[in-house]
């Protein structure tokens, strides 16, 4: 045999091995003969078992692709920028949100495909519903599509949960296997009212469509939650606000109030949704989720660009929740590759075992969308996606 033979075993090696099942391992390596999987398992057992197989470094991380499992395609041609979050709205967000357009979400689609992700959590803007015609007949695009959904007034949740009812029976029909399935996405708890998130989780809950809602991603929530007031409320706008904000949430704000009890309090969790950020949490309101069965998506890009602070990984790892991860948009993340935000993570958590934030990247991303992960092992094929 040469060097050039195509049936020479050839040893990967790397940081971080993940095969799609069970845990992580380090340092792990694959043996691949011809194009297929011969075996997968740490490096000096390979080596014994195949004493003539050229070694060659992989990468860091040796897993099937990572699942981009929290974005907003249709924000793509926006400019990255980094600002604190009650900047980066005004200054960003609005003056670009021409751009949130079925173009700016193809584009967007194009760079996951190049990209090779695993799968994709989209936010489809409730006003720009062409961004799901867009989306949805895509081959190249596995996961959901979450319809955003936004209203504060109580008295018109009845009127927009119709259209948004409509809109979402009319998009399943077109539903394909293996496609994107179609998703739902009550914005958040104080950009929806309390009637309106009732009727949206108890019909998503009714007919099994996946949820996604952002919750607890900025600090000033907690005084919203607590005295209906702060940041929040003072930069709202007005016109698409009621008075109060004890209206928004049909009750009165109090102390220990947070968005996450709010939720469990008015029966959303019973729906299992994946929550989004959770970076400003209390214990209590980790246990709250871990009861549920709820799984969240951190974006660490994003949350560290925006101010907003450092999601709790290890605590919620010891509750048991499921972790995924997410690029949030072009604007905060600064890009659509998730294995960005994998090693951003493990810089933001140094104490954290990289295994941990790996298995995230893969499983968690597919669990929250309800895909399955190729798995590397033997007699599978090898994918040089798998090559982070």
């Amino acid at each position: 045999m040469t060097h050039s033979d195509p049936h020479t075993p050839r040893l990967l090696t790397c940081d971080v091995l993940y095969t799609g099942m069970g845990g992580a391992q380090s340092p792990g390596g694959v043996v691949v003969v011809g194009g297929t999987v011969a075996a997968t398992g740490h490096p000096d057992a390979l080596r014994a078992a195949y004493p003539h197989a050229r070694e060659e470094r992989a990468g860091a991380v040796i897993a099937p692709p990572p699942v981009n499992a929290h974005t907003h395609l249709d924000m793509s041609t926006y400019e990255f920028t980094a600002l604190p979050y009650f900047r980066w709205i005004p200054e960003v967000v609005v003056p670009q949100r021409e751009k949130r357009s079925a173009e700016a979400a193809r584009h967007g689609a194009d760079t996951l495909a190049g990209l090779g992700a695993g799968g994709v959590g989209d936010i489809v803007y409730m006003h720009a519903p062409d961004v799901m015609d867009a989306l949805l007949p895509r081959e190249d695009l596995s996961g959901v599509l979450y319809y955003e959904v936004l209203g504060t007034f109580p008295e018109k949740a009845d009127e927009i949960f119709r259209t948004v009812r409509e809109r979402i029976e009319g998009w399943r029909v077109q539903e394909r296997p293996g496609g994107p399935r179609v998703g739902l996405s009550p914005h958040t708890p104080h950009t929806v009212s309390h009637r309106l998130m009732r009727l949206v989780c108890d019909y998503a809950a009714g007919e099994g469509l996946p949820l996604q809602i952002h919750v607890a991603e900025h600090p000033a929530e907690h005084d919203l939650y607590t005295r209906g007031g702060g940041p929040i409320w003072d930069n709202r706008l007005a016109p698409f606000y009621p008075d109060t904000f004890a209206e928004v949430i049909g009750r009165t704000p109090e102390e220990d109030l947070t968005p996450v009890r709010y939720l469990d309090e008015l029966g959303v969790l019973t729906a299992k949704p994946t929550l989004i950020h959770m970076v400003n949490v209390t214990p209590d309101d980790i246990a709250r989720v871990a009861r549920a069965g709820s799984a969240v998506v951190t974006c660490p890009r994003s949350n560290h660009h925006l101010h907003c602070g450092v999601f709790p990984w290890a605590a919620f790892a010891a509750a048991g929740v499921e972790v995924a991860l997410g690029t949030d948009s072009v604007a905060s993340g600064g890009s659509l590759d998730v294995r960005e935000d994998v090693a951003f993570a493990q810089h933001l958590h140094p104490g954290l075992d990289p295994r941990v934030i790996v298995r995230a990247a893969v499983k968690g991303g597919h669990r929250v969308l309800g895909t399955r992960a190729p798995f590397i092992r033997r007699g599978e094929a090898w994918d040089d996606r798998y090559r982070w």
